[in-house]
């Protein structure tokens, strides 16, 4: 595959969470379900346009990680790559393309990324680095991840027609491509130091996105076709999902629950994620939230 030179960083100098209206608490209308029997939720992540959401379990007995994808009509079904001692899903396109990436057995210091449609593996590695995370693709089959050569410096990419652009903010140590809309808006988190922040990048030029007065940083998880992102922001133990939706920060707060994460969401504007209850235990979710 050859490599394209990234694109100029033009970088927006926004504080959007001083522009935008202080956060509030988001209207919810949850679906919840349950890890399979013998297993525990580990990520719940990306929704298609579907509802079938996708994400990763541990068995309890193996404590080995595996991928799973769960329709909007409840069957859940496992994956695990090849040759592969764990394996994580984290997206899946309007058109069931799931994106994601695997620790592999044999070479446990390296992390590969694949494209899984109808079966069919398709391994994804950017040339020359120890470990590629692909993370989303869109309809049009752009596809976002990110990789690393060294343990130091981890930078994003977007992939098209087998051509790679860099997707990495300027100085910072990590950029994380985390997910792809089909107008080509990509959303994620970069980093220099403890805290993170999320961002939004089109066509070469960055937008800085962080929820108001977080103190330890932001992630962006999805962005859909109108726009609309969630993501979470971060405390000292734990995530609190979100939406940004037409400037306004909304908080995604299952009842009871002791924190609530989110993944993704869907052209329909269906969001994915998961519950975390008093008792360590988990529900994965999706909601409908204005």
């Amino acid at each position: 595959m050859k490599i394209q030179r990234s694109l100029p960083a033009v970088v927006v100098a926004l504080s959007m969470s001083a522009l935008l209206h202080a956060a509030t608490q988001a209207s919810c209308t949850f679906e919840t379900f349950s890890a399979p029997e013998g297993y525990t939720l580990s990520q719940v992540q990306g929704i298609s346009d579907d509802g079938t959401v996708v994400g990763q379990l541990v068995n309890k007995q193996s404590l080995r990680f595996i991928a799973f994808k769960r329709s909007a009509s409840g069957p859940i079904t496992l994956y695990a790559a090849p040759q592969s001692s764990s394996t994580w899903l984290y997206g899946r396109s309007g058109i069931g393309v799931e994106s994601g990436f695997y620790q592999d057995s044999v070479h446990p210091e390296q992390v590969h990324g694949f494209l899984l449609q109808d079966g069919k593996f398709t391994p994804v590695n950017h040339p020359k680095v120890t470990n590629t995370w692909l993370f989303n693709v869109n309809q049009l089959g752009a596809a976002v991840g990110s990789f690393s050569g060294s343990a130091s410096l981890v930078r994003g990419f977007l992939l098209l027609n087998g051509n790679y652009t860099v997707i990495a903010y300027p100085e910072a140590q990590t950029t994380y491509a985390l997910s792809i809309n089909d107008n080509g808006d990509v959303v994620g988190t970069y980093a220099s130091g403890p805290v993170s922040n999320g961002f939004l990048w089109k066509d070469g030029t960055f937008t800085t996105i962080n929820y108001p007065n977080s103190k330890y940083g932001t992630v962006l998880t999805g962005v859909n076709n109108a726009g609309v992102i969630v993501g979470n922001h971060l405390s000292i133990d734990r995530d609190l999902g979100f939406m940004l939706k037409n400037g306004e920060y909304k908080g995604i707060v299952y009842p009871g629950a002791n924190y609530t994460t989110a993944g993704g969401i869907n052209n329909n504007g269906l969001i994915s994620g998961q519950i975390h209850l008093a008792d360590k235990s988990a529900l994965g979710y999706t909601a409908v939230c204005e």
